[in-house]
């Protein structure tokens, strides 16, 4: 009797390969990313050290720390959009979705905190 669970010893014979082919966007939102983390730097550092200051906060102080999270990611989630708004309104308006969903995939990894908010 073989091993169970071992898995294939070589590649199946037939077996498909799947690639997952890069937008064509990729790699340009991955300069206007980089682009906006240089440009932002400082409102970035200042969305961390209030999320640190929200969850070290006391119950009477909590609100207006939460308060300025907020302000902070709303800033951060417009400039971000303004990034993505701005390129893509030089591309006609199929174009435009499918760079627009590229931005999203990749603003997603990059700024998890700021897509609700986009």
């Amino acid at each position: 009797m073989g091993q169970r669970g071992a898995g294939a010893p070589r590649a199946l014979r037939g077996a498909p390969l799947i690639f997952r082919r890069r937008s064509r966007f990729a790699e340009l939102v991955e300069r206007q990313l980089d682009i906006f983390a240089e440009d932002e730097r400082e409102l970035l550092s200042d969305m961390e050290r209030a999320e640190r200051a929200y969850d070290t906060a006391t119950r009477d102080d909590a609100d207006e720390a939460y308060g300025n999270v907020q302000l902070l990611l709303d800033a951060g989630a417009d400039r971000l959009a303004d990034v993505r708004n701005a390129y893509a309104a030089t591309l006609d308006e199929v174009v435009a979705t499918t760079y627009e969903e590229a931005f999203l995939r990749g603003a997603s990894k990059r700024f998890p905190r700021l897509i609700g908010l986009l």
